[in-house]
């Protein structure tokens, strides 16, 4: 019975880390480019009250033994890297990526994130930044009387300028791809960092080689389903009120067992 209070503890606890998950993703529904997460769990150590295959008699052996689980604990919560829906917003620095690949961003530390997210802008200067102020690498910066911008499935940028007909270019967004993109470490912003599990940067160009098109004037949604989210928050919730019912009654028991001798 002892052990049963233990066992629906464990339980309880990875439905609190299951709920915590589900509300983050619910919480981030219209954040642009957001990818869900994922709670994982995996059962605990067992104990083996008879040995599978141990003697029952001199010729005769136990088929399956007597193996009682300890419950379970929260083994990852891994990020979904599915694609998103497309939405249309006309807006010329808008891009979206469809399909592999990340645009590179440039943090203040000199250090380099990467993001989905494609709701680009201009600063003072004509550099084309993040809605934080950070610089797309590499950089590329946007004449100030330039009239339109038009950006390529390839990631080139051109722009035209008063008194021309034609376009000029004035450079290439690259894109960035992971071998494992949920080892990356999500820091917020819409960014994330390299890690030793997420693999070395590629490098390459947009609509090359395996990685995906740029989409301009189009805006990658989060790909979190709301009914999904939903039906998982209920089942997690049964989850725990069950598991709170093993310690109920766990606790039942070891109350009568006290009171055999009143």
């Amino acid at each position: 019975m002892i052990r049963a209070l233990y066992t629906s503890a464990t339980g309880m606890q990875a439905q609190e880390t299951n709920l915590d998950v589900i509300a983050n993703n619910m919480a981030n529904v219209n954040t642009t480019g957001f990818k869900r997460s994922r709670a994982d769990f995996q059962d605990l150590i067992y104990q083996y009250l008879i040995e599978p295959g141990s003697p029952t008699s001199q010729s005769t052996i136990s088929p399956s033994g007597v193996q009682v689980g300890l419950g379970v604990k929260t083994v990852a919560v891994q990020k979904i890297f599915e694609q998103g829906d497309l939405i249309a917003t006309s807006n010329q620095l808008d891009l979206a990526i469809e399909g592999d690949g990340f645009f590179e961003v440039l943090l203040p530390d000199g250090n380099s994130a990467y993001s989905r997210a494609g709701n680009l802008q201009l600063d003072q200067d004509g550099q084309i930044v993040t809605p934080d102020g950070y610089p797309i690498n590499p950089s590329i910066t946007i004449p100030q009387d330039a009239i339109s911008i038009s950006v390529g499935e390839d990631g080139t940028i051109s722009v035209r300028l008063p008194g021309q007909q034609a376009s000029s270019q004035v450079g290439q967004i690259t894109g960035v791809r992971f071998a494992n993109n949920a080892g990356l470490r999500a820091i917020g912003r819409n960014l994330f960092e390299e890690t030793a599990s997420s693999g070395s940067p590629i490098t390459g160009n947009f609509a090359e080689n395996g990685f995906g098109r740029v989409q301009q004037g189009f805006l990658e949604s989060s790909n979190v389903s709301i009914v999904d989210q939903v039906v998982g928050m209920i089942t997690g919730q049964r989850a725990y009120e069950a598991s709170s019912k093993g310690i109920q009654a766990a606790e039942d028991m070891l109350t009568q067992a006290i009171n055999l001798k009143r």
